[in-house]
């Protein structure tokens, strides 16, 4: 199985990164959910309808979950800012 990291966000590339996350990294407007495999692994922010059509391929969704305050969303997140906010990866079954 592949494992793909999905994001615009150059902080949670670093975040991933120095975590130890091992996947290929793609960015949210390249990454075609028909790449996807049974076992495959998408870790990152997608869409719902996107995950749902992950899980649906048989894939697994990571989710890259925070509790970011009010003052911090909408803004570019370092990988420290990552940490902060409690940044962590979990699994999401999601089905449309």
């Amino acid at each position: 199985p592949k494992k793909y990291f999905v994001t615009r966000h150059r902080g949670a590339v670093t975040w991933a990164a120095e975590g130890g996350v091992k996947a290929r990294k793609v960015l949210m407007e390249n990454f075609d959910v028909a790449v996807v495999q049974p076992g495959d692994i998408v870790m990152g922010t997608l869409p719902v309808h996107l995950a749902a059509r992950v899980n649906a391929r048989g894939g697994h969704y990571w989710h890259l979950a925070m509790e970011i305050p009010p003052e911090l969303r909408g803004e570019e997140l370092s990988a420290d800012d990552m940490r902060a906010c409690h940044a962590r990866l979990e699994e999401f079954a999601v089905k449309a």
